[in-house]
């Protein structure tokens, strides 16, 4: 019988995650696990060992001060989904959240988990950079424009653990989404929003191999805030996903059905 053993390290603080990580160069960092334990089962992921920071309190809370929301990064989605603070706050924030994949995996899968796996049909990441929010972690800040580097990468670098991710209050914003009817996952997903500043942004997921924004639909809600102003605006369909589920071409047209969507529900 082959067995594939690891080593389980359950860290106290940030602090002592990190010395963990230090001390364990093919380790894993261990929140939800919604990602990383399937990978295991499947083979795709090995690693030596896996050091859990699910407890660690200092990372699981939701403060609204500052104009902004702030989240720990092992903040469950079902805990950002029902907190009446972000219900209030930023209601498309709730809503992304409470359409994550199933109950089961809205109680254990956490927003820093989802973020820093950028897998490219998950919700998470178009609410990031559609608000413009900022990623904390043990050793800087980065702005979302920065943080998502391609189809599961991001700049995070070794030994970097996400703490927080702080979500400026916008003026309004929408999240819609076409899921994939077995997973749940985005095969295209649209947040739009429109920011204190009266910036908008036109934040993308599912579609393409990394979230991504698209600047002509931003620049054409700048001067009219209607579904009317996306309507015709099309991305381009090259390097666009395209497997069993659905073309690059009916992902494309689903960015723009989709976004026309989020806006008529922002406005």
């Amino acid at each position: 019988m082959i067995t594939y053993p690891f080593n389980y390290k359950r860290a106290k603080s940030v602090a002592d995650a990190e010395e963990l990580l230090k001390s364990s160069p093919e380790g894993k960092l261990l929140a939800g696990g919604q990602t990383l334990i399937a990978a295991m089962k499947m083979r795709l992921a090995n690693p030596s060992d896996l050091i859990d920071i699910s407890g660690i309190k200092e990372l699981n809370y939701i403060r609204v001060a500052n104009g902004a929301v702030a989240i720990g990064a092992a903040t469950t989605h079902f805990d950002v989904a029902n907190s009446a603070d972000v219900q209030k706050a930023i209601p498309a924030l709730a809503h992304t959240a409470a359409i994550i994949g199933d109950p089961a995996v809205r109680h254990k899968g956490t927003l820093g988990g989802s973020v820093a796996n950028n897998d490219p049909a998950a919700d998470y990441p178009a609410a990031v950079l559609g608000l413009d929010a900022t990623i904390k972690t043990n050793k800087r800040s980065i702005g979302a424009d920065d943080f998502f580097t391609g189809m599961f990468s991001t700049a995070l670098e070794e030994g970097e653990i996400v703490t927080e991710i702080s979500f400026p209050i916008p003026q309004k914003a929408s999240y819609k989404k076409f899921p994939n009817p077995a997973s749940r996952y985005a095969m295209a997903g649209a947040f739009v929003a429109k920011l204190k500043d009266g910036s908008i942004r036109v934040a993308i997921t599912g579609a393409g191999p990394c979230v991504f924004r698209v600047p002509d639909m931003e620049a054409a809600l700048a001067k009219n805030f209607t579904p009317e102003a996306v309507a015709k605006i099309a991305v381009d369909a090259s390097g666009l996903n395209s497997d069993i589920h659905g073309s690059a071409e009916y992902r494309a047209n689903l960015v723009t059905v989709m976004a026309k969507r989020a806006v008529a529900e922002a406005a």
